[in-house]
């Protein structure tokens, strides 16, 4: 067992990744003279949203993407907020559509994320398109979880056979990661807070993907000795700094491979929705 785990360095492989993209859209503008559009809308002024959105619109716009936030007001009603997707659908040079979460709570989140296109949800959260990805058949995949599953591909030389415990169940992250482990051959569980014995389902894993959302909740003697961890949790601690849902001092003396926090899922979960809004220009436009 080695001394300490390698770290994952998710800040790296997105980077690459974007550099990929970047080439392909250079590309389709020598060709053909126009680019993948991303458009952003922000409702209200959350601090945390206000920070992703400037990240995504910034980093779109290096990698030579069309990008615009589209900024409403807290008090924006929920109509308001359907009319401006409803226009966001009809532009042919709309190609990916994202509304930042949280919304205020006047607004009904799912009548928003079902009036987005689906062939332009880079989200991947319309049920349109979380059905697909049940069924096997998703191009767009929710960004959180490619992200996990492209690092993962980049450490382990095969995941077929492997045991993996996706520590919570939600729709944005915890199920969609099960399936797409389920489809790379992977044996999995999703577990959660209502989990019996929790720390000893964790210890049988080759693989733990840690989304509950809880700072330093999966303990270092959870771990099995050379596990791969990815941690997706992004918690911020009182004294100002991030932390992730695995106690990361203790995971990596024990794990084969840790994704850190911050610098780990994080700069790829951008890089995958820039990854959907390609993916939806060449499902639309060909």
């Amino acid at each position: 067992m080695a001394e300490q785990a390698v770290i994952i360095d998710g800040k790296a492989a997105a980077a690459s990744l974007r550099a990929e993209i970047g080439r392909e859209v250079a590309a389709i503008k020598a060709a053909r003279g126009v680019v993948p559009g991303l458009h952003v809308v922000l409702v209200g002024d959350d601090p945390a949203s206000r920070v992703y959105v400037n990240s995504k619109e910034k980093l779109a716009a290096e990698i030579g993407m069309n990008s615009a936030v589209h900024r409403l007001s807290a008090e924006t009603s929920e109509a308001e907020l359907l009319a401006k997707v409803a226009e966001l659908n009809a532009d042919d040079a709309v190609d990916g559509i994202l509304v930042q979460l949280p919304l205020p709570k006047h607004i009904d989140v799912d009548k928003v994320i079902e009036a987005i296109d689906p062939a332009k949800d880079v989200d991947c959260f319309h049920p349109i398109n979380v059905g697909r990805l049940a069924a096997g058949q998703g191009k767009l995949i929710p960004c959180t979880p490619l992200g996990s599953m492209i690092l993962l591909k980049q450490t382990l030389p095969s995941l077929a056979g492997l045991e993996a415990v996706v520590i919570g169940r939600s729709g944005i992250v915890g199920r969609p990661m099960a399936q797409l482990l389920v489809q790379a051959d992977c044996t999995v569980t999703i577990a959660h807070s209502r989990t019996r014995d929790l720390a000893e389902v964790v210890r049988r894993a080759d693989i733990v993907v840690a989304a509950v959302g809880r700072p330093h909740f999966v303990k270092g003697d959870w771990i099995k000795p050379g596990a791969t961890v990815i941690d997706v949790g992004i918690n911020r601690l009182p004294d100002g700094k991030l932390a992730g849902d695995v106690d990361f001092a203790e995971a990596v003396k024990v794990a084969g491979a840790i994704t850190p926090v911050p610098g780990g899922v994080g700069p790829m979960t951008i890089a995958c929705l820039l990854r959907n809004t390609l993916t939806a220009f060449h499902a639309r436009r060909g």
